[in-house]
């Protein structure tokens, strides 16, 4: 079961802020690097940017309306979970401050293999 963010007082957890305020700041390509490490694949427990599943980010536009596109994979292609893991992205990175539109785009090419796994998620999983 996937809980949405904004119905996180459902399971006693803390609704996270509708935008994280950046309007202060420089804006910094880390930031959705950041919010991309909060989106998981919900069978395996390690962040989507650790498993390798994150391919590509390119950032365009003026920064108070930026467009993101984001190329990333799954770890099969018969994942069922691809539409939910890439909502995912598409909401935590729109609700930074400055965003117009996100695009995430699922590719298999190259196809994903457990060597584009950090060191941190392959200790994390025990393939160490």
């Amino acid at each position: 079961v996937k809980i949405s963010g904004i119905d996180a007082d459902a399971i006693n957890q803390k609704i996270p802020n509708e935008k994280k305020d950046k309007k202060s700041k420089v804006f910094d390509e880390k930031y959705i690097w950041e919010v991309l490490k909060t989106c998981y694949d919900p069978e395996i427990p390690v962040n989507i940017v650790d498993l390798g599943l994150v391919y590509d980010l390119q950032v365009s536009g003026e920064k108070s309306e930026l467009d993101i596109h984001v190329k990333m994979t799954l770890t099969a292609p018969g994942c069922g979970m691809g539409p939910s893991i890439a909502e995912d992205v598409k909401s935590k990175i729109f609700a930074l401050n400055g965003i117009n539109s996100v695009d995430v785009e699922l590719v298999w090419d190259p196809q994903w293999d457990r060597d584009m796994m950090s060191e941190d998620a392959k200790l994390q999983l025990g393939m160490l």
